[in-house]
């Protein structure tokens, strides 16, 4: 009788996978012990597999040569890396490994910008995409980008105030985008995108703010939508009135050269996984080409700003089960020893599902579990997979321990938790480990970051007075005196 945990994987996927193979009743990812990862550093723990993010560059950069080549496509492909997935700089020095480019989003993004151009990382001829809503700060830092020479950046207008703010700031001429504000499924509860210009606006804009402007030179129009790149109506109507807007533009604008396509591809986010990237690819081509014929327009340089497609499938999360709990006659919890809210918030906070995997004991018989966080929160729960509405695990047995994993978590997940910073009932983030591949395909560990410790907490909470900041207040004499009279 199949009643083992593995018999359970092979009678609802294919399995094994590429990522993922069975040594004895141990699961490998790309080829790595995760049972020995486990017990070498402990739990809980998270990792980066490194090579998976160039795996994953080739990967998109080889679809889109491909399909450039098949419709004979007259332009340009270019990969930028969206920086807001991950601004680790073990994730951009992988990934600048590539040839690629780079799209930021805030401020602080143009320091790591020039950081990586003083490494020698990037140089003047990286394409610096700098979307989102620009204050004070993104502007001066993107102008001083541009003023130290960095003339491949390319401000992405947001609002109608930005041309302005730049040309006050840069010195001589620079290039533009302008994003447009897609409009939105039906089931959001609004109907355009916050960011960007609407379609029926830019043509105008253009015309009165940066036609005439001396300073300024439309280069990109950017486009996005919120639900990324997906083979639906809603995607492929999207893209053709994007199109529309390009050619219209382009009509009047000899300079726009380039369609930036925004970034969006889906990850794996279960064993049952099924997403053709090559036919999609192939048809954006396809369609950008039939739009520029159709009216006798030179076709675009093509853009991607892939961030979760990049970075996502690196990242991985091992818990070991503490303990089980029988609270009813039907519901068994897994307490695993950290939180799902603040290792894997997007668990909590929008519903996402990773691929989750026990690490050991595959030959076990199974059984079907809750699995709870150790916050004292009602939320702090994973209670589903995307494929059968439910969990089923090796059974927690007292005496022999059980690894859980949770993968293709690379994309997000520090920067919403806070890495580094407090965490929900001051559970203490876990050690992380980056995990390297040599050109003869010898994989080496090493630690990134311990797990938090009391002090560090401790210190960010102000209990630790040499952590404290000291800090003067200017007086003001007038308000002294008065004080003093009263």
């Amino acid at each position: 009788m199949n009643t083992k945990y593995v018999d359970l994987i092979n009678q609802t996927f294919d399995f094994p996978q590429s990522e993922f193979t069975l040594e004895e009743d141990n699961l490998l990812f790309h080829g790595l012990d995760l049972n020995e990862l486990a017990e070498t550093y402990g739990t809980p723990l998270k990792f980066t597999y490194l090579p998976q993010i160039t795996n994953n560059i080739i990967r998109a950069k080889n679809w889109f040569s491909n399909a450039i080549k098949n419709h004979n496509y007259n332009g340009t492909y270019k990969y930028c890396y969206c920086t807001k997935s991950s601004h680790f700089k073990h994730v951009l020095d992988e990934a600048l490994k590539n040839n690629i480019h780079i799209e930021t989003s805030s401020a602080f993004d143009i320091d790591i910008v020039e950081s990586l151009k003083t490494d020698g990382k990037i140089n003047d001829d990286t394409f610096v995409i700098c979307n989102g809503f620009k204050r004070e700060q993104y502007i001066t830092n993107i102008a001083r980008l541009i003023n130290n020479g960095h003339r491949n950046c390319i401000p992405i207008i947001d609002n109608y105030e930005e041309i302005d703010l730049l040309s006050n700031e840069i010195e001589g001429k620079f290039d533009v985008g302008i994003r447009i504000a897609s409009e939105e499924e039906p089931k959001f509860e609004f109907y355009t995108s916050r960011l960007g210009i609407g379609y029926k606006n830019i043509v105008p804009f253009y015309n009165k703010q940066i036609k005439d402007n001396p300073k300024a030179e439309l280069k990109m129009l950017h486009f996005f939508i919120n639900t990324g790149i997906r083979d639906n109506a809603y995607y492929w109507n999207e893209l053709l009135k994007c199109l529309k807007v390009y050619t219209s533009l382009k009509k009047i604008c000899p300079s726009l050269n380039s369609l930036n396509i925004g970034g969006g591809f889906p990850i794996k986010n279960s064993l049952a996984f099924d997403f053709d990237y090559e036919y999609i690819i192939d048809e954006i081509v396809n369609q950008i080409k039939l739009a520029c014929d159709e009216v006798d327009v030179d076709v675009p340089n093509i853009f991607t700003e892939f961030g979760s497609f990049t970075v996502g499938e690196s990242g991985g999360a091992i818990y070991e089960v503490l303990y089980q709990k029988q609270q009813n006659d039907r519901e068994k919890w897994n307490m695993i020893n950290s939180s799902f809210i603040t290792t894997l918030p997007d668990t909590w906070a929008i519903n996402k599902r990773f691929v989750m995997l026990p690490i050991n004991r595959w030959k076990d018989s199974y059984e079907r579990v809750l699995l709870g966080g150790l916050t004292c929160d009602s939320d702090d729960y994973y209670n589903s997979e995307q494929h059968i509405n439910a969990i089923y695990l090796p059974k927690y047995r007292k005496d022999k321990p059980l690894y859980i994993g949770f993968f293709n978590t690379g994309a997000y997940q520090e920067t919403i938790g806070g890495y580094g910073g407090l965490q929900h009932c001051l559970i203490p983030a876990p050690k992380h480990i980056l995990i390297h591949k040599d050109n003869n395909g010898s994989i080496t560990t090493e630690i990134f970051r311990d797990q938090q410790k009391s002090e560090d907490l401790m210190g960010i909470l102000g209990y630790n007075n040499n952590s404290r900041t000291k800090t003067t207040t200017k007086s003001n004499s007038n308000t002294e005196l008065q004080l003093a009279n009263s």
